[in-house]
């Protein structure tokens, strides 16, 4: 049995919590509202009365919602100076480059070892723990945070020794899903138009030319206009798109498409779609 903290108690930390539990593991659990905590602690967890108190179990995986939340929570020289030595935090969270390097360097500041491990995968998949993990960092705290991987994930994808290439590679995930999603709507849209049920159409494509995840997952609700209960919100969604926009800018790169999506999720939130899935953008049409 080895000891780990999980901070951040959304749906998907929580998910993750209960499979390092079931897993036999020693978990300590951190979040602001304390319903999560209590959850959790009935189910065997142990609970943690501050972030500084997390990093006293000597590994912390994060799951927050935000640069913002990130710097909040964990970025604290409180925080970070009660760490032991060798301590590592595994950051799970999707936040942008320019965090991850700040965060590399100020926890090496204080000894303790930085990893970003974003992921792919809804809630149902964090729940049967089989994410994909994209973590970057140094190979031996990897190889240290391995074992717990493999409980929350069906692989480890390693894509470098800086923990920003893990948080390019995700932003660039959620990116190409945003595309997706605007591609799926003016398809169903059209179907309708011309009288052919969307529901067939979105089963013909995801069997035949687009049997991928993002398609099979996102189609049917597309079709259905099933935006809620959501998986990620439309809210999330375009903090993830500007992400991408901000990397391209960043190194001199450019988006055209990413422009276009970032009207459509503007719309979407003022017209009400916030928090509902991000497949909703599906909704809206750009204005020309």
């Amino acid at each position: 049995m080895s000891t780990i903290a999980v901070v951040g108690l959304g749906a998907m930390g929580r998910a993750i919590a209960r499979n390092l539990l079931a897993a036999g593991h020693e978990v300590t659990v951190w979040n602001r509202s304390p319903e999560p905590v209590e959850e959790l602690v009935r189910a065997g967890a142990l609970a943690a009365i501050s972030p500084a108190q997390a990093f006293q179990t000597g590994v912390v995986f994060s799951v927050l919602a935000n640069d913002a939340a990130v710097t909040d929570v964990l970025l604290d020289a409180d925080a970070l100076m009660s760490a032991p030595h060798g301590a590592v935090h595994v950051n799970l969270a999707t936040v942008s480059t320019d965090l991850a390097r700040r965060a590399t360097g100020l926890h090496a500041e204080y000894g303790v070892g930085y990893i970003a491990a974003p992921v792919f995968g809804r809630v149902p998949v964090a729940e049967a723990g089989k994410l994909n993990i994209l973590a970057a960092g140094p190979e031996t705290l990897i190889d240290q945070v391995q074992p717990f991987f493999d409980v929350i994930g069906s692989r480890t994808w390693r894509l470098g020794d800086a923990p920003e290439q893990a948080n390019i590679a995700k932003i660039l995930g959620n990116y190409l899903i945003a595309c997706a999603l605007q591609s799926i709507g003016e398809a169903v849209s059209l179907a309708e138009a011309a009288g052919v049920d969307p529901e067939q159409l979105t089963g013909l494509l995801t069997s035949t030319l687009f049997p991928g995840v993002v398609y099979s997952s996102y189609g049917p609700l597309i079709a259905t206009r099933t935006y809620q209960p959501a998986g990620l919100t439309t809210r999330m969604g375009r903090k993830d798109l500007h992400l991408a926009l901000d990397a391209a800018a960043k190194h001199d790169q450019s988006l055209p498409f990413g422009e276009i999506l970032r009207q459509v999720f503007d719309q979407a939130i003022t017209t009400g779609h916030a928090d509902d899935d991000w497949a909703a953008i599906a909704e809206l049409r750009p204005r020309t």
